[in-house]
């Protein structure tokens, strides 16, 4: 293996390495070898604290400005605040409250939009042009962003296996592809030819469209899955030129088995998912035979969902 980076360097001053789990209950439900690699205890709840630690001390700028649905925006709130920064974080109208609430405790600003009639993008450029001295960074599209996510690559190529076999395959959600794209890299980065998949909501399947186009192929609007952190339009340009060829390929999720997960994750494996990051979980589900006979590591990137939510997802039957 590769000599670790300096992402890896940087991000292990200031964060928790990611929590491998045997979950045995899980594995035998799915009739899959399984370990779970769980964001889930990362500061701010998913692996975005990775992505803005790295952003946040590697600008300039005292002022960074994102669009975020919330996890990506908590993680900059809060990675700037280390740093001595301010942050202002535009978010849908329609994003979860536990989500906006965090951003602000952790000292962001939450600048609202309704995207039916604005984009996030639009109005990210509108509050550019009034912040000159800002750096806009995209939760996804930014290389400083997957240089950060990089560092969970890098963990994974060196786990600790609790199996007489490594991993050889990674499952991980897939939204803007700031995730993949960094695990992508920092598998390569160290030495390790670890197959990677994603896991994307059906209902939110561009980037599984763009892999069978052999180009980014974007959603007219927000899709709205129950997976919020993987409304996203498109994948973006940098994660693109990293996927096309880094990725074995896009299992597409639908709405029933990403809550099924939720609930698998909850009751068989003790731990609470919020949708997004039980895609990888939903993946297994929806394509087993995929996976059957291989020691699959299912990324669970992030636990930041709202209670209500998770209430009515438990409930369901």
């Amino acid at each position: 293996m590769g000599q670790p980076s300096a992402a890896l360097a940087t991000f292990a001053q200031a964060a928790r390495p990611t929590t491998i789990i045997e979950a045995p209950r899980l594995a035998r439900k799915l009739g899959i070898n399984l370990l779970l690699a769980s964001e889930t205890f990362q500061h701010t709840g998913s692996f975005k604290f990775r992505a803005t630690s790295h952003l946040a001390s590697h600008v300039p700028n005292p002022l960074i400005i994102a669009a975020s649905s919330g996890n990506f925006g908590q993680a900059l709130a809060y990675a700037c605040s280390l740093v001595g920064k301010r942050s202002i974080i535009v978010m849908p109208q329609t994003s979860a409250l536990v989500k906006v609430d965090a951003v602000r405790e952790y000292g962001g600003q939450v600048d609202f939009v309704d995207v039916r009639a604005k984009s996030r993008a639009a109005r990210v450029a509108e509050l550019a042009g009034e912040h000159p001295e800002a750096y806009v960074a995209s939760a996804y599209d930014d290389p400083l962003v997957i240089e950060g996510n990089s560092s969970l690559g890098e963990e994974l190529a060196r786990i600790d296996c609790p199996f007489d076999r490594p991993p050889e395959v990674v499952v991980a959600p897939v939204g803007g592809g700031g995730l993949t794209s960094g695990i992508v890299t920092g598998l390569r980065r160290a030495g390790s030819s670890l197959e990677v998949v994603g896991a994307e909501p059906l209902l939110a399947n561009d980037a599984a469209q763009s892999l069978r186009a052999g180009r980014i192929v974007a959603n007219e609007t927000e899709p709205q899955t129950i997976a919020d952190g993987a409304r996203t339009v498109s994948l973006g340009v940098h994660n693109w030129a990293i996927l096309k060829d880094g990725l074995a390929g896009i299992v597409e999720v639908p709405e029933e088995n990403i809550a099924l997960a939720v609930r698998l994750l909850f009751e068989l494996a003790n731990l609470k998912a919020e949708p997004t990051g039980a895609l990888s979980v939903g993946a297994l589900l929806t394509d087993p035979d995929r996976f059957r006979g291989r020691l699959v590591c299912c990324v669970v990137s992030g636990g930041n969902v709202d209670p209500a939510v998770y209430r009515e997802l438990l409930g369901a039957s």
